[in-house]
């Protein structure tokens, strides 16, 4: 026998409707939601049915299924209708400490002790980062590494007036995004690298860009001073260009003039750095269970996974159950900095441990457990919700649309890459001149040439949108956007570009053609005819080639001419289509002048769905 209870208009009984306004006490009760969330999971915690919240979307501009996944914003939109509060659920790091320790009261201030700020070095190639740390700890790191380039993250400690400081030495900024595409910001003060004798040079420009974006502290430090050439000032000038005015100008970021030959200037730098985390007054509990992220693993022949990890709050001990991104393990061993063997690391310092049973990956959050089962069950939930995030990190150019109706976007930030510096500043001062409604364009990085994978990573940490005018991509960052879900947009028309990005901030994007690779070929040889046409001998090396597809000449990554496959032959039969692997000749429509490693990319646009 059954029994009906009463509900209300929304379908709802009148004790959900108690439970979903108020709590304890007739307080109104707070939903935690976390960053990302089916649809149908939502509709269980509001206790509402599916296809009411599928309707209330709907009223907003979105159309979703049952099973979709959508971001905490689209959510607040259904709860703010049913008259429910709403916060979101702490990051993922957050989350895996609460869950390891859900018995142990809270830190009260008594509990708290001043832990050692975690700097990273970033710059150009060759300016003299590792040289630079490699001065500070008094050890030879540089001398060892293969032709002199850091190839790996290093994470290293430094004793100063009583202080330890962490320093991560990456191998550029893309490590350094990376761990943040992650979720995970672990760097409290970035210091900029900037050579006196070379100046701002392109990779300098995106390491400044990708701090910025982090929105950590910077403190520049001129090195080689030593060098006859050094002029500070014209550093000084260049980074006021980038809008970093130092305090010598009259502004607020730090500069120290140093040299990693001589040692000159690197206790000023390693004083400033004092102050900097002092008054960022950085604090940590030492006597909880460890939590941090990891910044770098590996896989040793002989000892199996080892994964080098930042202790952010806590304290890790040998033989204590681990849990890191969807892998888990008991620690057997702890190695720090220097190689030695240790039983405990404490809060702000690195080691480097053994003992879990994969891989984790670059900035996945790690938490200590109390036991196996609740490692493993821990370990597998994660690695499900990594998955399920990795489909709705990217906010593509169609969600800016329903986002800015609904007054959520306020800023839409871009990565723009073009095929001159000329073309790369007409463009940036074109979008950052358009506003609708209290949302405008945000361009993180701006450079000249091929998109390439740290232009994807910026923008998967930055929920960017790339943006490429006459510019090709690099086979390895289309790849990498696909599996990170970031979107990529070409085009070779400014006023196209202008228009679908103000349609977009207005709300009214209209439908668009998407490029779309079918094939790329590379010119192995060059074979002149009598009649003065060059036939290009190719070999497929990815998709396919078919004869009269439009195709475009790359030369060094640079988009040199848009043509079309005038005739396609293997060997001496003209043939339709060529597969991947396969070796043929090829006649471009109207372009004779190609050479030998040019590559041919063929690709056809498609309308994309709105």
């Amino acid at each position: 026998m059954t029994s009906e209870r009463p509900v209300d208009g929304r379908g709802r009984s009148p004790a959900s409707n108690r439970a979903a306004g108020q709590g304890r006490r007739g307080q109104p009760r707070v939903l935690e939601l976390p960053p990302t969330i089916t649809v149908q999971r939502l509709a269980e915690l509001t206790d509402q049915t599916p296809i009411d919240v599928i309707k209330q979307l709907m009223r907003n501009g979105i159309m979703a299924s049952m099973n979709q996944i959508i971001d905490y914003q689209m959510a607040t939109l259904v709860t703010a209708a049913f008259g429910i509060r709403t916060s979101m659920a702490e990051p993922e790091a957050a989350v895996a400490a609460a869950s390891a320790s859900k018995s142990r009261p809270a830190d009260d201030d008594s509990h708290l002790v001043t832990r050692s700020p975690v700097v990273t070095i970033l710059g150009h190639v060759d300016h003299g980062k590792t040289a630079l740390l490699d001065a500070i700890r008094r050890t030879n790191v540089a001398e060892h590494e293969v032709g002199g380039i850091t190839q790996h993250i290093g994470a290293y400690q430094v004793e100063t007036q009583g202080q330890q400081i962490t320093f991560l030495d990456t191998p550029g900024h893309e490590a350094f995004t990376a761990i943040r595409a992650r979720g995970s910001q672990i760097t409290d003060i970035a210091i900029l690298v900037v050579a006196a004798d070379d100046g701002i040079m392109p990779q300098t420009e995106e390491a400044i860009n990708h701090a910025k974006a982090a929105k950590v502290p910077i403190i520049v430090a001129i090195n080689k001073m030593d060098l006859p050439g050094a002029d500070p000032e014209r550093v000084k000038r260049q980074l006021s260009e980038h809008d970093l005015l130092v305090e010598d100008w009259g502004g607020e970021i730090i500069s120290v003039e140093v040299s990693a030959r001589t040692g000159d200037g690197l206790d000023d730098l390693l004083q400033n750095i004092a102050v900097v985390a002092e008054v960022a007054e950085l604090k940590a509990n030492p006597d909880k269970p460890a939590t941090g992220v990891i910044i770098e693993a590996k896989l040793d022949r002989r000892r199996g996974p080892l994964a080098t990890l930042l202790v952010q709050d806590g304290t890790l001990k040998l033989g204590e159950y681990i849990t890191a991104g969807g892998t888990f393990g008991r620690i057997k061993a702890i190695t720090n900095d220097q190689g030695k063997s240790i039983k405990s690391v404490p809060p702000g310092a690195p080691a480097e441990i053994l003992g879990l049973g994969s891989l984790p990956e670059a900035g996945d959050a790690f938490a200590v457990v109390d036991n196996e089962r609740q490692a493993r069950s821990m370990a597998n939930d994660r690695a499900k919700t990594f998955s399920q995030q990795a489909q709705s990190r990217a906010l593509t150019l169609e969600e800016v649309v329903n986002r800015t109706a609904a007054g959520d976007v306020k800023e839409l930030n871009i990565v723009l890459k073009a095929d001159v510096q000329g073309s790369v500043e007409a463009v940036r001062q074109a979008l950052e001149g358009l506003t609708a409604e209290g949302a405008k364009v945000r361009v993180l990085h701006g450079g000249s040439g091929g998109i390439t994978e740290s232009d994807v990573l910026l923008a998967s940490a930055s929920q960017a949108i790339v943006v490429g005018f006459t510019v090709g991509t690099e086979p390895s960052a289309e790849r990498l956007a696909d599996r990170m879900g970031v979107p990529i947009r070409h085009y070779d028309i400014i006023y196209q570009l202008i228009d679908d990005i103000s349609q977009a901030l207005f709300g009214i994007l209209e439908p668009v053609y998407t490029d779309v690779i079918i094939g790329r070929a590379e010119i192995r040889e060059i074979f002149p005819t009598r009649q003065g046409v060059n036939i290009a001998g190719c070999r497929v090396t990815e998709g396919r080639i078919t004869r009269g597809a439009t195709v475009r000449v790359m030369r060094d990554g640079e988009l040199l001419q848009e043509s079309s496959i005038a005739s396609l032959r293997h060997f001496r039969d003209e043939v339709n289509e060529m597969t991947n692997g396969s070796d043929c000749g090829i006649i471009l429509q109207g372009f004779n002048d190609v050479e030998v490693g040019d590559i041919l990319e063929t690709h056809r646009q498609e309308r994309g769905q709105r």
